[in-house]
């Protein structure tokens, strides 16, 4: 764990350019404006959010990485539109899908941030035994879940006719419930590769 200011991370440094320029790129002229500006109203809280949190909780390069990975594939998501990213394009012509499956790799994606979770219960919350191999799974599927709500309260406060865009939907009514089982099943396989990574994961005497 390094406990370094951050002007001494380089790696940091590098990230926070990279995602600074992924995020101005995709900013630039989406496919729906309206869309995007849906897609980043939790990111507005997010980002700053993790900013702030630096200074009395520093996580690891691996959480900041899988953070940072996950953070790019969403802004390619809301330039696009997730039904309409051109990678999802691209796998449904070579293995012969019915949907442009995108979303559901995000989604898959997004149980990486279990990671990040359960570096913080361990630190912070101290964490021991069985609770730092289930609650991070907990809280991931239950983020998720929130979000789903929160998503679809939005697009029908905002604008309900961008509502099938913002959920990516793509006619499956069944979505929501797909994109749940996939973050558990991503956070699950998380947190079960954290046990092979370094001694730094250790919780705090």
């Amino acid at each position: 764990m390094s406990e370094k200011p951050f002007r001494e991370r380089r790696l940091l440094h590098v990230l926070s350019v990279c995602y600074a320029i992924v995020w101005i790129t995709a900013a630039l002229d989406p496919v729906k404006r309206s869309d995007w500006l849906l897609e980043n109203l939790l990111v507005f809280v997010f980002v700053p959010g993790l900013i702030f949190a630096y200074r009395r909780l520093p996580l690891s390069d691996v959480s900041y990485i899988l953070i940072f990975i996950f953070l790019v594939m969403h802004a390619a998501g809301a330039h696009y539109t997730y039904a309409e990213v051109p990678l999802g394009y691209w796998l449904k012509d070579m293995f012969q899908l019915q949907r442009n499956h995108f979303d559901r790799i995000v989604h898959f994606s997004f149980g990486i941030m279990a990671y990040p979770i359960q570096e913080v219960l361990m630190r912070a919350m101290r964490a021991r035994g069985f609770w730092v191999w289930l609650l991070p799974v907990a809280i991931t599927v239950s983020f998720s879940g929130f979000f789903e709500i929160i998503e679809a309260v939005i697009a029908m406060l905002v604008n309900p006719e961008l509502g099938a865009a913002y959920l990516g939907l793509q006619g499956d009514v069944w979505d929501a419930q797909k994109d749940m089982g996939l973050a558990v099943l991503g956070a699950v396989l998380t947190v079960s590769a954290s046990a092979f990574t370094p001694g730094n994961r250790k919780a705090p005497p």
